[in-house]
């Protein structure tokens, strides 16, 4: 037996090698075994020698299966070009997560407690890379300190950010501030930037320990206060596709502009059923439209008709592909990047008014308690009846505006019919438990420069509410759909909180004299009447905010684990397929049901690959539209340096505290130092700070009077001092004298305690 045998018979993944290739080389698994037994680091040539690899084909296989055990963080090569398991060689794989200030951290891969980078390691790589680190010691802090050991992979390739010139050197500084280093720009890479202007920059060379990263300007975005650079900086600092690439147009130019006559064949015709689209003033896509008709005194039937985008967006196009790199639309103040093409967004997709447009339909029977008795879903070719806004729909039916009605004389009885249905599911959501925050929302008004004139608050009235109610019958229809017929597929699941955020919500509850309804774990509905209870209360925005802050945050998954905030045991997002993709993905799954195709259980690993990239495209779109807004404001307060505004605090922290002006909607920080002279304490369970001598306590939902001290648009930042006050820097030397005081303070109270217990 030669020593190839001998291997293959010790590798237990060997079969499966040999079903894959034509000349098997030792699995992945077996490498791994194999290299931990030896006691320490082979080279290539060694493993090919004492595994016996005589063929040049399985050498050089074997030479790019350790390089890939290195990039997937399985393997380390260290100097000398030998391989080791990274388990054994103590090291550890994670992404840095830079700080504004300078140091970060290691976020270990196996989700273990995250390493602390001093600043001097943080010099040699980027936000976001990944790398092995290893543990060189305990900090001051307690923390575990980590030496980085090798960058495995550099994620960053491109950054925006403002281009300067010094002293005859070109620098830009990141607008990211995880990314604390300077890019170097030689002259060469300058273009024709000038001082001060934003830019892109591709990275030439990344940074190191001893230089810094280096650069050429691949874009230039303009001047720096320029109309409309907050959303042209962020879309680029986010990485979101903004440009449509060459395939993905020439497919779209080839959609006719109307609905092709061979699509409407073999559906049902619903054209004759007076549905409409109710949506916001400044909509363009429309994905559903609402028809409720009375079935006698006890029961109603809703149809909600959602564009059919899957007949037009098919698996593998190219126009596919660049929906699910988007995962959905990004909605900017004024500015949209929509996931599909224009002719589909708000074309063939959107159901605009009195023309032909294939949909997927949603017909449900709810009775008077507001269940859901039957629900059926089938393609259709449907025909909205009007273009309704929430404004108009709220003036016909809430203030009964005749004038308005005159407009819609044949709709009005449907809508009031949506009206009483609505009454109907509101009271049963209450039954339920789904939880309801009233916290205000807001809206930028711009003035002819593309300047903020005002920002004013979000009126919300009953017919929003309506179309929620509408739109949640049907995704629940759907997961109810999707699960009766065993069909793969993405859930919107939001679990509900942690032990730790029960825990300090309770000891917060309990400092205002509140308890969590119920016993054991709470529910939705112990939530939902803790809201109830605090209604109508001074601090009930502080206790709104903090049971908010309390929940996870809802992520897409193809494991269904129920909606904890809307109280629902299942739940899917099926009614916008135009501007999220996993809709889209509910809407071939359905299709999937209705044609008795059955995905196998392969599919679930692929369907949980989608369901965290759409996860993270959702979060890298919320935190882009509220970078750029937060832009908007900082900009927007800029004259007004000096002045005086009510506001709350929003947020707690042991530097200071956040403040929302209750006018303006923007936030700024009253940093601790200038608080009056004491010496303040943070408590993280009481979100308050409070003074040791004087008492005086800052609390969350607290409402103060604060002067804007300074504006400072490049960093995005607001601070403010409070109004009225000797608003200077703390006395060092009185703090420590208070210290020793509160010190002193309890000595005695120790001895008090001692004679005590001797008496």
């Amino acid at each position: 037996m030669n020593m190839e045998d001998s291997i293959n018979k010790k590798d237990p993944y060997a079969d499966r090698e040999a079903q894959k290739y034509e000349r098997p080389i030792p699995s992945r698994e077996f490498i791994l075994e194999y290299l931990a037994e030896r006691g320490k680091p082979a080279t290539l040539k060694h493993l090919i020698n004492e595994l016996a690899l005589q063929d040049p084909e399985q050498q050089e296989a074997l030479r790019r299966r350790l390089i890939a055990m290195v990039r997937d963080g399985q393997l380390l090569r260290n100097r000398r070009d030998a391989y080791g398991p990274l388990g054994k060689m103590e090291l550890i794989a994670g992404h840095v997560i830079g700080h504004k200030d300078g140091f970060g951290f290691v976020e270990p891969e196996t989700g273990d407690t995250d390493l602390f980078l001093a600043p001097r390691e943080m010099r040699a790589v980027f936000h976001g890379d990944r790398v092995l680190a290893r543990v060189a010691g305990i900090d001051q802090r307690g923390r575990r300190e980590a030496t980085i050991v090798e960058v495995v992979e550099h994620n960053t390739k491109q950054l925006v950010g403002r281009y300067f010139e010094e002293s005859g050197a070109s620098f830009i500084e990141p607008v990211n501030k995880r990314i604390t280093q300077e890019i170097l720009i030689p002259p060469e890479g300058r273009s024709t930037a000038k001082h001060g202007q934003m830019v892109v920059v591709n990275i030439i060379t990344q940074p190191s320990a001893r230089e810094r990263p280096t650069g050429e300007i691949v874009e230039i975005l303009g001047d720096h206060m320029a109309p409309g650079m907050e959303i042209d900086v962020a879309i680029r600092n986010h990485e979101l596709p903004h440009i449509w690439p060459e395939e993905v147009l020439t497919e779209a130019a080839r959609f006719a502009k109307e609905v092709p006559e061979q699509a409407i064949q073999g559906r049902k015709d619903i054209r004759h059923l007076p549905l409409v689209t109710i949506d916001g003033e400044d909509a363009k896509d429309f994905d559903d439209a609402v028809y409720c008709e009375l079935r006698g005194k006890q029961s109603y039937r809703l149809y909600v008709a959602i564009a059919d985008v899957s007949y037009y967006v098919r698996p593998g196009t190219a126009i596919d592909r660049e929906a699910y790199q988007r995962g959905n639309s990004v909605y900017f103040p004024a500015h949209v990047i929509p996931m599909l093409p224009e002719v589909l967004s708000n074309g063939l997709c959107s159901l605009n008014p009195n023309v032909n447009r294939l949909a997927v339909v949603c017909e449900m029977e709810i009775n008077a308690k507001g269940t859901i008795t039957s629900y059926d879903f089938y393609e259709a070719t449907i025909k909205s009846q009007a273009r309704l806004t929430y404004n108009k729909v709220h003036a016909m039916i809430e203030k009964n505006d005749k004038q308005v009605q005159a407009d819609y004389p044949d709709l009005v009885p449907h809508l009031k019919n949506l009206y009483d249905l609505f009454a109907v599911l509101r009271q049963a959501r209450e039954i339920r438990g789904a939880i309801d925050f009233n916290l205000p929302e807001t809206k930028i008004v711009y003035d002819e420069n593309r300047k903020i004139k005002e920002i004013v608050p979000y009126e919300r009235f009953d017919s929003h509410r309506v179309i929620e109610e509408c739109m949640l019958c049907a995704n629940i229809s759907a997961s109810k759909f999707l699960l009766k017929h065993n069909q793969p597929t993405l859930f919107r699941i939001h679990e509900g909180p942690s032990d730790d955020k029960i825990k300090d919500l309770r000891k917060f509850l309990n400092e205002l004299g509140l308890k969590m309804p119920g016993r054991g774990e709470p529910t939705p509905l112990n939530y939902s009447k803790l809201l109830q209870m605090v209604e109508g209360r001074p601090d009930s925005h502080l206790i709104q905010t903090v049971l908010l802050r309390s929940l996870s945050q809802a992520i897409y998954s193809p494991e269904n684990k129920g909606h904890f905030g809307l109280a629902y045991e299942a739940y899917a997002h099926f009614t916008s397929p135009i501007r999220r993709y996993p809709d889209l993905l509910v809407h071939r799954g359905i299709k999937n049901a209705l044609s008795k195709i059955h995905l196998s259980e392969d599919s679930i690993p692929q369907l949980e690959k989608h369901g965290e990239h759409c996860s993270t495209t959702e979060r890298r779109a919320d935190e882009a539209t509220r970078e750029a807004i937060d832009w908007l404001k900082c900009e927007f307060m800029m004259d007004k340096v000096g002045e005086e505004f009510s506001g709350v605090i929003s947020s707690v922290t042991s530097f200071g505290f956040f403040v929302e002006l209750s006018k303006v909607y923007a936030e700024g920080l009253v940093h601790i130092s200038t608080l009056p002279n004491d010496y303040y304490k943070f408590d993280p369970i009481k979100h308050l700070l409070y003074g040791g001598r004087s008492g005086r306590t800052f609390r969350l939902g607290d409402v103060v009077e604060v002067q804007v001290a300074r504006v400072d648009l490049d960093e995005c930042k607001i601070d403010f001092v409070l109004a009225g006050e000797e608003n200077k820097p703390r006395d060092r030397k009185q703090e420590k004298k208070a210290k020793r005081k509160e010190k002193e303070k309890k000595k005695k109270k120790k001895k008090k305690m001692k004679k005590s217990r001797r008496r």
